[in-house]
């Protein structure tokens, strides 16, 4: 038994289940007993990897296109340049080392950083102590000012509730416990003002919501709108929720979400429907396969030209990287991309654009 389940089952004792939503926060962000509280995730030691940790060419490609994005928008002398979730500070290292010969882009920018993990701030901090990092608490705290942002696998740890469907309304799913167990119950069936367009799903079938990611994508689509720049949103998920897509991770393998709370990473997928109607007034991009944008980008002919200088197990380190970035069989199609600018500015690059 962890710590945390400890303190959850006297939780739950004193004031009833839990929500997903209130489960996920304990677990992720508790300040002794956190999953992110107390670890580095990341990597072949940790419990999952990244796509910025499979190859250095993920975060060179997003690195240009932010910076073709600032010269599109007739490159603003003063611009925030901003990552939620920046895990090790990989991704952003790596753009900003890609854009270094783009003429002003870094007189330009000032680096920021939202996280909430001290463990990983302090890698980010070392990644990028060239570059002068300010760290912050949540996206509100941000300056104002032309945004040009960057989330990668960031939305799927926003804690979510889930209603399964019933005759006469939505149950949610709770979590309480049993024995010294911790175990799923659901509530009595009542309306659910968020879920009452949702017509096509059937009785017994489940549905994700996520308020905070609508209120963060909120944010962001205001500033964008407001002041200029962009938003490149990268997760695995699809158009809309259905179905119970609540995992827990250790050590690069799904385990039991209630086994062992604040020892593994939780997730689910992202709802991006949800997100891009959120972001009004910022106009969305239609939402691409993480694959068809990397090679739109030029994924292929930036491999061929590292692997010039590289032979034997480096060789094909490399082009098993490729192949997990862009292959519809691994990242390349599970993760899709979205991506906010204020309306009437040029289509972002490499994606098409979304629905009027």
């Amino acid at each position: 038994m962890s710590a945390l389940k400890d303190r959850l089952i006297a939780r739950i004792a004193r004031t009833g289940p839990l929500s997903v939503a209130d489960y996920m926060a304990e677990c992720l962000l508790h300040p002794e007993h956190g999953y992110y509280a107390t670890r580095d995730p990341l990597g072949q030691a940790g419990d999952f990897i990244t796509a910025p940790e499979v190859s250095q060419m993920f975060g060179e490609l997003i690195g240009l296109w932010l910076a073709q994005v600032w010269m599109d928008q007739g490159a603003p002398a003063r611009i925030l340049l901003a990552e939620l979730g920046p895990g090790r500070g990989t991704l952003m290292a790596d753009a900003l080392r890609a854009t270094r010969a783009v003429p002003g882009f870094h007189d330009a920018l000032e680096l920021h950083l939202v996280e909430a993990s001290p463990v990983l701030r302090r890698a980010q901090g070392a990644a990028l102590a060239g570059h002068a990092p300010s760290f912050h608490d949540s996206i509100a705290d941000l300056p104002e000012g032309p945004l040009y942002l960057v989330a990668n696998e960031f939305f799927d740890a926003l804690p979510i509730r889930q209603f399964q469907r019933q005759a006469d309304g939505w149950s949610e799913r709770m979590i309480g416990a049993e024995g010294g167990r911790l175990a799923w119950g659901l509530s009595p069936p009542a309306p659910v003002a968020a879920l009452a367009g949702r017509s096509e799903v059937t009785e017994g079938q489940i549905v994700e919501t996520c308020a905070p990611a609508e209120a963060i994508a909120g944010e962001i689509g205001r500033r964008v709108a407001a002041h200029g720049g962009a938003a490149l949103i990268i997760d695995y998920g699809d158009g809309e929720s259905i179905g119970d897509t609540f995992q827990a991770l250790r050590a690069h393998a799904p385990v039991d979400p209630l086994e062992a709370p604040g020892t593994a990473d939780l997730t689910a997928h992202v709802a991006f429907g949800p997100i891009a109607r959120a972001a009004n007034p910022a106009r969305t991009s239609a939402l691409t396969p993480q694959g068809v944008f990397l090679e739109r980008l030029g994924i292929t002919q930036r491999a061929q030209s590292l692997a010039r200088g590289l032979s034997g197990a480096a060789l094909e380190t490399h082009v098993e990287a490729h192949r997990r970035l862009t292959h519809p069989q691994e990242m390349g199609h599970l993760f899709r991309v979205l991506a906010l600018s204020p309306p009437g500015s040029p289509l972002p690059p490499a994606l098409d654009p979304g629905p009027t």
